[in-house]
């Protein structure tokens, strides 16, 4: 029944290159898969493939990169391109995963089943970019997988299937987006072959009530700000694992914090000061609580366990980060 199933997939990051591995194992037909352009990335900003368009080569799948799908957009000729592609291949559903590109009301349309989106949170908490950091900086306990029939608003679309987890206190944005990658590759294959034997799938509208939004993650947020309780400094720590690092000023100095718990202050401190240093932690007091730091990084270092990293940096009790 799988291979009687043609899907298009667009895709871009690692998150989607695991469900497109799923969908391709399954044995469904990807007669095209869309990612975008190619990107500046490393020290020498060289132009690299998506993590998608990598599989996609290594599988032999045809592969396109158009910069948009908008013909009223500032690319109106590769938007057309991509669109006459999309009709001429013969294709039941189009399966979406952190593309990256808005997909006007036209391509939702080509598909006779239209268009299925694999969405990293429980709709309708954190629509939009960053659906695991978020979940992760504003302390939720609990994430999953979303599918959706996709519309043209913002991750607004009526829910096909959904799958919960908790997050762990250990999780960081890391492991849960690994975690969240191979349940919505579960998920979605499960869906394809459900559509693959019945011909139609069975779609809810998302809840009116509960509604947040995940903004994309910029670098000017990495920064913590020690006035915050330690709690929410430590989520933001966990959530910005890998990227972009929290930061932490000390002087003119930007040092990186990338693991932290809350603890209970011991003694009263200023927010930002150093209040122990031991062999395995160093403490830091903040505007609730203090924050015990486990893992640090210099720049132009690596990150370092605190034992190593004091051995080439030093830090004393009464210290104080900039606020």
């Amino acid at each position: 029944m799988s291979q009687n199933l043609k899907v298009i997939f667009a895709g871009t990051p690692a998150f989607a290159a695991t469900i497109l591995a799923a969908i391709h194992a399954a044995g469904f037909a990807v007669p095209l898969v869309l990612t975008q352009p190619d990107r500046p990335a490393g020290r020498g900003m060289k132009l690299t493939a998506s993590p998608v368009k990598q599989f996609a080569l290594e599988q032999g799948l045809a592969v396109i990169q158009p910069a948009s799908l908008r013909t009223d957009g500032k690319f109106p000729l590769e938007a057309a391109a991509a669109l006459d592609r999309l009709h001429s291949i013969p294709h039941e559903v189009m399966v979406v995963a952190a593309y990256g590109l808005l997909l006007p009301q036209t391509v939702l349309d080509i598909a006779r089943h239209g268009c299925l989106n694999v969405h990293a949170s429980l709709l309708p908490r954190w629509r939009g970019a960053a659906p695991i950091q978020r979940a992760l900086a504003a302390g939720d306990t609990q994430t999953g997988i979303t599918l959706m029939q996709m519309d043209a608003g913002l991750d607004t679309g009526p829910m096909l299937s959904r799958a919960q987890i908790p997050i762990s206190p250990a999780d960081t944005a890391a492991t849960l987006h690994d975690k969240l990658a191979s349940l919505g590759a579960q998920l979605i294959v499960e869906e394809l072959r459900l559509l693959a034997e019945q011909g139609k799938l069975l779609a809810t509208p998302q809840p009116v009530e509960g509604v947040t939004y995940a903004q994309k993650i910029s670098k000017h947020e990495a920064r913590l700000n020690w006035q915050l309780p330690a709690k929410r400094l430590a989520c933001q720590v966990r959530a910005f694992d890998p990227f972009p690092g929290t930061f932490a000023m000390l002087d003119d100095e930007p040092l990186k914090i990338w693991e932290a718990a809350p603890v209970a202050a011991h003694k009263v401190a200023m927010p930002g000061e150093i209040i122990e240093i031991t062999a395995n932690a160093v403490t830091i007091a903040c505007g609730a609580d203090a924050l015990r730091v486990t893992q640090w990084q210099k720049p132009g270092g690596k990150r370092l366990p605190v034992g190593e990293f004091l051995k080439g940096f030093t830090l004393r009790e009464g210290q104080c980060f900039v606020v």
